[in-house]
């Protein structure tokens, strides 16, 4: 059975883009990538990535994050509140108890600090979360 892959992202959507692109590159067709954006920029950005399919707002994150195997997207999808308001406390507590695993990119927020990580360009976290999608959906095979 084919593996899903979900990407969440707000804004612009151009970690989640990145997201899918690599993501995309190490999996191939064998699993489904879905985009979920808190906006619609944010989505149509990830689908010209590489996503199968996407949607839009609140709701579509609230019900289709229970899709993935896999849940890709800056931490700032499951801090309320988060990406200038985008990511409203429902989609935050949607994506934190979805049922697939969640690999996160500790991108920098305006509200807190993750403190004790080592400081890696984005293309470094990108690969590495990624890499951990795959193996995710190898593991479930």
């Amino acid at each position: 059975m084919r593996k899903t892959i979900v990407v969440v992202d707000g804004m612009g959507g151009g970690i989640g883009a990145q997201l899918i692109a690599k993501t995309r590159e190490l999996v191939g067709d064998s699993a489904e990538i879905v985009a979920l954006g808190a906006n619609s920029g944010a989505t149509e950005r990830m689908l010209k990535a590489g996503a199968d399919r996407g949607a839009s707002g609140e709701n579509a994150v609230r019900v289709s994050v229970g899709l993935g195997d896999a849940v890709l997207g800056p931490i700032g999808v499951i801090a309320p509140n988060s990406m200038m308001g985008e990511i409203t406390p429902a989609m935050a507590e949607a994506v934190f108890g979805a049922r697939g695993r969640l690999i996160l990119v500790p991108a920098t927020q305006q509200h807190f600090t993750l403190v004790g990580m080592e400081k890696l360009p984005m293309a470094a976290l990108i690969a590495m979360a990624a890499e951990a999608a795959a193996a995710a959906i190898a593991e479930g095979s």
